[in-house]
């Protein structure tokens, strides 16, 4: 190749890559612990009555994630609105499902559960399951790569939907609808999930487990990457399985065959208890699981490829 050749190469392919890293960096700037922590004190503040299914607390808390939404001017899957409907016996609940569109016909899901337990009028002192690590603190991550994704002023080339989901904790109803009624369900790439990443077992209070589809080593090695080069305080269990459907709202989409990443911190003394409170998260810790997320969503979305035999 001659010099002159190289020279449009060069020219051509490296403003493209300073291009694409500006705006990555761009939405990764706009992921701040500040604002983790109004959304999970607002999530779960008494007034929202532990957002139980079906609930006038869980009603709130969909109002108060529709309304940021709004704001960022991010749109609704559907053309009706943010919120998918349906019935669960007597309960009406309601996913919430936002999107970013891309330039294919491919997409992402990035989501997090937002319903809890609610209030139990036994209980001598707190009523309230206020539920931030479980799961505020999820949905506090999908919020802010949603308007990350949003600010960095690039149009991704798949499609990505931000889903909030209803009735998890009576046994993954919302996630297990969508997948049930979803016309586009081969489209579906990959499934990213968020189940309490805000702190951690007391013996390690760093600690990430880091679920990912085993046919994917892709998504393993993204994350160590990314380590190395950002210096983030959390430390991961890489737990490639090979159909991870169990445990959260990763398994209806597992149970379709779709790669999936799930960030989760494990449990701890507060787990479905009362005393789970917004000041007790590891707001350092959280903020780096969000902004490792959220350039895995990048990648996601915009490599052509992953997942293939290395």
């Amino acid at each position: 190749m001659s010099k002159f050749s190289i020279s449009i190469v060069a020219f051509l392919f490296f403003p493209l890559c300073l291009f694409s890293q500006k705006h990555i960096e761009r939405g990764y700037e706009t992921i701040l612990s500040s604002d983790a922590r109004i959304f999970i004190e607002t999530l779960s503040h008494d007034s929202l009555q532990g957002r139980k299914a079906g609930e006038a607390g869980g009603y709130k808390a969909a109002e108060y994630i529709v309304s940021l939404l709004r704001e960022w001017k991010i749109k609704p899957l559907d053309a009706s609105g943010y919120l998918q409907p349906f019935d669960a016996g007597v309960c009406k609940m309601n996913n919430i499902l936002a999107v970013i569109p891309g330039k294919s016909n491919e997409y992402v899901i990035v989501g997090a559960h937002y319903d809890h337990l609610g209030c139990d009028s036994t209980l001598l002192n707190d009523i309230c399951f206020n539920g931030a690590d479980d799961n505020a603190s999820g949905v506090s991550a999908v919020l802010q790569i949603a308007r990350a994704v949003k600010k960095c002023g690039k149009k991704p080339q798949r499609s990505i939907i931000f889903a909030f989901w209803d009735g998890e904790e009576k046994g993954m109803l919302g996630s297990s609808h969508f997948v049930k009624k979803c016309s586009f369900l081969s489209d579906i790439v990959a499934y990213m999930n968020f189940d309490m990443i805000g702190r951690g077992p007391v013996d390690n209070p760093k600690h990430l487990t880091y679920f990912y589809t085993e046919s994917c080593p892709d998504f393993g090695e993204w994350l160590k990457e990314d380590i190395t080069e950002r210096k983030f305080s959390f430390t991961p269990n890489y737990r490639a399985w090979d159909r991870p459907v169990y445990g959260s709202d990763n398994a209806p989409f597992a149970q379709k065959d779709i790669p999936i990443v799930w960030y989760h911190t494990e449990g701890h003394p507060d787990y479905h208890l009362p005393s789970d409170t917004a000041d007790k998260i590891d707001y350092e810790k959280l903020i780096d699981i969000t902004r490792a997320a959220y350039l895995c969503t990048w990648r996601l979305a915009n490599e052509k490829s992953f997942g293939e035999e290395k």
